[in-house]
């Protein structure tokens, strides 16, 4: 077991210096050629001033060069803070000002985030950025250079260099200027590798801090139990600033394969994406299941396609029965598994290869069981033990749990507890309900403050969802609820796409539904949409959902169908 991610790539490189290690259209990067300019970007940085556990933050779309980027931040002893260009400035800021970075790595089309950025006087005497593109074409002019003369503990600064007729002082050119020789690290496993930012109920993103050993044991039983080489040919599907892009990315570099990123506007080109797996001769997929509804939707995927692909995973919502079905029934030599997991606990905690087509359009696609070192269990409110098939919070304890959040102390205290069985460790409350089945395997049950209660009944979401995903006619749904100030409590609202060639209206679903479900469980409210909203994780966009509901029917609004 390596003691530090990066120690992976080296590996490679002295094993297969000339293959390919990531691929991005036309560029590529070989191990040698990816090890040697991440450990060039680490000595710039260490003799520009980065210390160990400084925060540095990488400012740029997925490519090869972002894999150098977060290679060299690892490299440079630093902790690597994703941030994604799609986001507004502000929550930039409050992640920067959380982190208190003094550095940050930037390349692509974020030139007018980052003069926005620097606009303010604070950053551009405190921050120093590196553009990690080469030749001139969007350098931004107000850019305060890494390692620029005079910035406060830096020294032996590079040399300044004029690029296009932009002015600056770090740029590609100069990191490939130095040595590739290899570099000592401080850092020990049990060190932050990076910072994560997730979604704070307070409007301030909050930081999960994941070690280097968190994402290690993660990645030797995925690559154990799915049987990964050095003839992978493995997807980059998600933004580098979710956890999901680890797995991929640090799964390949163990194993020697390569990974194919994926433009992020083919999400939007069911068909390209189909031609994305045809045409790079993937043998691993992995996404969030809004992308696999999508493809099942315009109906992309044929009989016996991808003859290169044998696996298929995905995480991070759940996959509606009927469309898993799809792509089983399409491609029967391919392995299908769910993997489930909070950023808290480093990516996957759990796993369900799925062992045949379900014939069961409403069945339960299990999470299955922990992965090695990892625990689930279902507890109750005194955190105890709770018989299979009862309902409970789900928790997760083992070698996946997170430092906590990034200076936090009260956030990570409330979150990751005293085990019941063992008190010198610590078990994570995910804010899931689940059941364990009498076949030994875990069931999401939906979120604990999915649970509403409309007109006196206590009703999840997601039991209307499972039952959604069943109607024929319909690609998609989502459930969100609305609260009110009368006796009705909760409003229950139902956003569905059609599927093509279908005239689905709520009077149809609606009548569908109540074969499933009791009454007090149809929904009082539908929005029919081409394609439900989607965030930048690719996961249903909840509260925008609930957004287009206020705004169609106002807020306390309690019609009904």
């Amino acid at each position: 077991m390596p003691r530090l991610l990066q120690d992976w790539v080296t590996e490679q490189a002295e094993k297969r210096p000339s293959a390919s290690a990531v691929v991005s259209g036309y560029a590529r990067l070989t191990y040698a050629e990816l090890d040697a300019l991440s450990t060039q970007l680490a000595r710039l940085l260490k003799e520009a001033g980065c210390r160990q556990g400084d925060r540095v933050a990488l400012l740029m779309p997925k490519s090869p060069m972002a894999i150098v980027g977060l290679l060299g931040i690892y490299k440079a002893d630093g902790i690597y803070v994703p941030l994604d260009p799609l986001s507004p400035v502000s929550r930039l800021k409050k992640i920067l000002d959380s982190c208190e970075n003094r550095w940050l790595l930037a390349a692509g089309p974020v030139t007018s985030v980052l003069e926005e950025l620097l606009q303010e006087e604070r950053w551009r005497q405190h921050l120093r950025v590196g553009w990690l593109d080469r030749g001139a074409g969007g350098v931004p002019s107000a850019a305060v250079a890494l390692g620029a003369p005079g910035a406060p503990g830096v020294d032996d600064s590079p040399t300044p260099a004029s690029h296009g007729g932009f002015h600056v002082d770090f740029s590609l050119d100069d990191v490939v200027g130095y040595s590739s020789a290899p570099i000592a690290f401080r850092n020990g496993s049990h060190d932050p590798a990076h910072i994560l930012f997730t979604s704070g109920s307070t409007g301030t993103p909050k930081g999960v801090v994941i070690t280097h050993s968190n994402v290690i044991h993660l990645i030797e039983w995925a690559t154990r139990y799915f049987a990964m080489g050095s003839s992978d040919r493995v997807s980059g599907h998600p933004p580098l600033h979710f956890d999901m892009a680890f797995l991929d990315i640090f799964g390949t570099l163990a194993v020697g394969g390569e990974l194919h990123l994926v433009p992020a506007q083919l999400n939007v080109l069911p068909n390209k994406l189909a031609d994305f797996i045809r045409v790079s001769e993937l043998t691993q997929w992995f996404s969030v299941p809004s992308i696999l509804n999508y493809m099942v939707k315009f109906d992309v995927i044929g009989f016996n396609d991808f003859p290169t692909l044998r696996r298929v995973l995905w995480a991070g919502d759940v996959l509606a029965t009927p469309a898993l079905k799809h792509w089983m029934k399409r491609l029967p030599l391919v392995t299908f598994t769910n993997l489930y997991g909070p950023t808290e606990t480093t990516i996957v905690s759990s796993y369900y290869t799925v062992p045949q087509c379900p014939e069961d359009p409403q069945a339960a696609i299990s999470i299955g069981t922990a992965c090695d070192g990892e625990e689930l269990l279902v507890l109750n409110e005194s955190l105890q033990a709770l018989p299979p098939g009862e309902r409970g919070d789900l928790y997760i304890a083992g070698v996946g749990l997170a430092q906590g959040y990034w200076r936090d102390p009260e956030r990570t205290g409330a979150a990751f507890l005293r085990h019941p069985q063992r008190p010198s460790e610590r078990l994570y409350k995910t804010g899931d309900l689940a059941r364990i089945g009498h076949d030994g395997l875990a069931y999401f049950l939906g979120r604990s403050d999915s649970q509403i209660k409309s007109r006196g009944y206590r009703i999840e979401l997601g039991e209307i969802e499972a039952a959604l995903n069943a109607v024929p006619g319909v690609r998609e749904s989502a459930v969100v609820a609305l609260n009110t100030d009368g006796f009705e409590g909760a409003v229950i609202c139902c956003a569905y796409v059609p599927a093509a060639g279908t005239d689905v209206t709520p009077a149809t679903l609606r009548r569908e539904l109540s074969r499933l479900l009791p009454g007090y469980m149809l929904p009082a409210q539908w929005l029919a949409f081409e394609c439900l909203p989607a965030n930048a994780n690719g996961k249903i966009d909840r509260p925008r959902l609930r957004e287009a509901f206020e705004e169609r029917f106002g807020a306390h609004a309690a019609q009904t169908t």
